[in-house]
């Protein structure tokens, strides 16, 4: 048998018998994000879910949006609460300079 294959059929079977490692994604949005882009942005999130990513839902303000955090702070909980049942907030919503970042890891199964 020729050596070089003997190695590839080796690493094949390391590759399979790993099991899935945990990844981190992030879905951006802003405060002014329609309801229809929120909803797209959350379908992706469930993909990730499903796939036992972690995602990181980040709300960046800009400029004068600043002095409205309640529609920042609006447009998370609305995602939050759209993903629940696909996961579990692993750290809640905290405001991070210009940021509002919450991260929801995929639940148990």
């Amino acid at each position: 048998m020729d050596y070089g294959k003997f190695k590839y059929q080796q690493s094949k079977k390391q590759q399979k018998s790993h099991s899935h490692q945990t990844k981190t994604k992030e879905i951006r949005l802003r405060p002014k994000t329609g309801d229809h882009d929120i909803e797209f942005k959350v379908k992706q999130a469930i993909g990730f879910l499903k796939h036992k990513d972690k995602v990181q839902v980040s709300i960046q303000f800009r400029g004068r949006e600043m002095a409205h955090v309640e529609e920042g702070q609006r447009v998370m909980k609305q995602v939050v609460e759209m993903l629940e049942e696909y996961g579990k907030v692993e750290a809640r919503p905290r405001q991070m300079g210009r940021r509002i970042l919450c991260t929801i890891g995929p639940k148990a199964s």
